[in-house]
């Protein structure tokens, strides 16, 4: 039965969708899955039973009424515990909100819930997602689930090792400076970084309104694809959403990568790489270049103002929106999480608005002399690979993470996926740069790229990169 909680989101989807199974067979192999890993990885924070297995016999009655069926129809799903339900507890991975029920649903959970999907749980997260490790004071460490020495990164750590674990078939998580990517990585999965503004926060559980995004963590790029399709869209409820068309991403999944130009930056992205990075990249640079891509390097001009300026942002509307909590109840936070947060408290306003009024400016510069030339960039998350637990001290807010942040201040979409499975821990990955809110398509490669020494099954990660539509 468990075999089921194998396949892919696309794959239980279409077999819910002719009868090949039953979302009730689905979900029971999903919790008996999570039943039997939870107690190692430690994923969840809240498992859902009796009501997924409710929703489940729910969604079979209704195909067999022969009702219309949503894209997700019968499949099962958690989340990162910061996207509300009306009247279930969202803890945010805090003590502070422990019980806090929210009176409203957010709007990427309603648009899953209308195609279809089943709720199973809420996932792990680092505390007010203020973190890039899995660490959590509050719920206990999250842990990888190709080897639980490892760190699943973070914020978003349960919703990358909960896919990576075969325990849900997608999860969405928050991205501000690296928390969707960095898990994907980690856990093997591939995660999806939207364009700011391309996906409605309405009803999430804020970081920092200039730069928080949300996208999806699945086990294909196909996978990805339709999980952004449904949640993607303007909303009248979030004014940053874009008033654009949300095109047919998972339609385009087959399409050509011939004459894509990628720019490969001989700067920056690469500076203290280590060698067994920069090799699975030059691998996977040969397998698009195989397939027709046109490999373009490049320099970029220097990341290192908008990474500072990023993180002045961050650390200034983080505070704001803890201030009333720093002062009644600092005792409730982690020592980290507060020692970051208190921070942000000393930085003059002057700085911050400089800022936000730098922020066009740089946005321009880089995409005119990045992206008047290649379509997408190819770079590393990391500069190296996945570390220890051990490795981190999750009281210390210095974090390196100018290489996965650097274009926090850009709105960028980016999408990462892990490149080689090692023995002992799992390589850094491969993520793709689009300039903000292209019209884009999913490209999957069908040359598998190369792996070594695999922990578990599980094959290397496909290239995902985009083509520019004109309109």
């Amino acid at each position: 039965m468990t075999q089921l909680a194998d396949l892919s989101l696309s794959a239980v989807a279409a077999a819910i969708h002719d009868g090949t199974v039953s979302s009730l067979e689905v979900t029971q192999a999903c919790l008996a899955r999570i039943e039997e890993r939870q107690p190692v990885l430690n994923c969840f924070i809240a498992i859902e039973h009796e009501d997924a297995l409710a929703a489940a016999a729910r969604a079979d009655s209704a195909r067999a009424r022969g009702d219309s069926l949503g894209p997700l129809h019968g499949v099962p799903l958690a989340h990162k515990d910061m996207f509300y339900r009306a009247g279930k507890v969202c803890t945010c991975g805090s003590k502070i909100r422990s019980d806090f029920r929210p009176s409203f649903t957010s709007t990427v959970i309603e648009r899953l819930q209308a195609a279809g999907a089943i709720h199973v749980g809420t996932l792990n997260m680092v505390e007010f997602a203020a973190g890039g490790t899995g660490h959590n004071d509050h719920f206990g460490d999250c842990l990888n689930p190709w080897n639980p020495q490892y760190t699943p990164m973070g914020s978003s750590s349960g919703s990358g090792a909960a896919v990576g674990a075969r325990m849900v078939y997608g999860a969405l998580g928050s991205d501000t400076g690296g928390s969707v990517r960095l898990p994907a990585v980690a856990s093997g999965v591939v995660g999806l970084k939207p364009s700011y503004g391309r996906v409605s926060r309405y009803g999430v559980m804020p970081r920092s309104w200039a730069t928080d995004s949300i996208g999806p963590l699945t086990r294909t790029v196909r996978d990805c694809a339709r999980m952004t399709a449904i949640i993607a869209g303007q909303d009248e409820r979030d004014s940053t959403t874009a008033a654009l068309a949300v095109p047919d991403y998972e339609a385009s999944i087959e399409s050509s990568v011939r004459g894509l130009r990628v720019g490969v930056p001989v700067n920056y992205f690469y500076d203290d790489v280590e060698p067994q990075i920069r090799a699975a990249m030059q691998a996977s640079l040969e397998v698009l270049r195989a397939l027709g891509a046109k490999i373009i390097e490049l320099e970029v001009p220097d990341l290192t103002p908008a990474y500072e300026l990023a993180q002045i942002g961050l650390r200034a509307e983080a505070s704001a929106l803890h201030e009333q909590w720093l002062r009644e109840r600092p005792q409730d936070y982690s020592v980290g999480v507060r020692s970051e947060l208190e921070a942000g408290l000393l930085i003059p306003a002057v700085r911050y608005l400089e800022g936000q009024r730098l922020r066009a400016p740089l946005l321009a510069e880089f995409c005119a002399k990045v992206f008047a030339h290649v379509d997408v960039l190819h770079a590393p998350v990391t500069e190296g690979p996945t570390p220890r637990m051990q490795d981190f001290n999750p009281d210390d807010p210095e974090r390196s993470g100018a290489h996965y942040a650097a274009h926090r201040l850009h709105g960028f979409m980016r999408a990462s996926c892990a490149l080689r499975f090692y023995r002992q821990r799992l390589a850094g990955g491969l993520p793709t740069h689009w300039p903000p809110l292209w019209r884009g398509a999913f490209v999957q490669s069908r040359s598998p790229l190369p792996t070594r020494d695999r922990l578990a099954r599980g094959a290397a990660a496909t290239v995902v990169c985009s083509r520019k539509i004109r309109t």
